[in-house]
């Protein structure tokens, strides 16, 4: 079944912009290769908008789903870019309890930034670090967050707690921690035990002292050229695929 909405004053536009802003448990995919993946990994579209210029988008998902056909302004009420693809998937976003890892796992703690966040998800999956534990990090529904992802919060296991909780759960874990510290051993030098959980701390102020003393030790990166530190994404995709390297051999 299609519907028509024109306007950006329609009232369930105005709602959803709204949902939007303050709803950590709603996704706005304004992207075609996200709704995609988040379809094939088993979310299900409470509402999908699409231009009704875009005969293409209309053709894929008509015969699917119900459809809200609309114009490019409505598109961008509900978007963050500025050059909008045609379509926008509302998707629903239940948080997960906190579950044991079955392999290597990610201790994200405190990190603000949705792209570093997003980013870390995307290495994560690539090294097949599948359990990801995000302690008051940025909202993983934000749309920074999702795009930097590139479609990993789909694929991953991903739990959202506070420090508190995680610590109290840290209690039942079985695999050592390592954390991330520019005085730690070098990666190239550590032998990490296979499974293993890394944790990367807040852009600023490292990893938590809290959760420093419930890890086995801290590892680096040795760097050249006086350079004090890489952004936490960037270190931390370092890390996980040489702990992953390392562990197949």
């Amino acid at each position: 079944m299609m519907k028509t909405i024109t306007s950006k004053q329609n009232e369930r536009i105005k709602f959803l912009k709204k949902q939007k802003e303050n709803n950590r448990f709603l996704l706005f995919l304004d992207n075609p290769k996200l709704v995609e993946e988040a379809i094939k990994s088993n979310f299900k579209p409470t509402e999908i908008f699409i231009d009704e210029t875009n005969k293409d988008l209309i053709n894929i998902y008509q015969n699917k789903f119900d459809i809200t056909l609309t114009n490019e302004i409505v598109i961008k009420q509900l978007s963050d870019v500025k050059t909008p693809q045609g379509i926008v998937g509302v998707f629903e976003f239940s948080p997960k309890s906190l579950k044991l890892p079955s392999k290597n796992f990610l201790v994200l703690d405190n990190i603000q930034d949705a792209g570093n966040v997003g980013t870390i998800l995307r290495s994560a999956l690539g090294a097949n670090f599948l359990d990801v534990y995000l302690i008051d990090c940025a909202s993983l529904t934000s749309s920074k967050t999702i795009r930097s992802s590139m479609g990993a919060i789909f694929k991953l296991n991903i739990y959202e707690t506070t420090k508190q909780e995680f610590l109290s759960f840290a209690k039942t874990l079985k695999t050592p921690l390592y954390y991330a510290d520019m005085q730690g051993e070098n990666i190239y030098k550590t032998s990490f035990k296979n499974p293993c959980g890394i944790v990367l701390g807040n852009e600023g102020n490292g990893v938590c002292s809290e959760l420093k003393n419930i890890c086995q030790k801290a590892v680096s990166i040795p760097m050249q050229n006086k350079l004090e530190s890489l952004n936490v994404a960037v270190a931390g995709s370092v890390i996980i695929f040489e702990v992953g390297w390392k562990q197949s051999i």
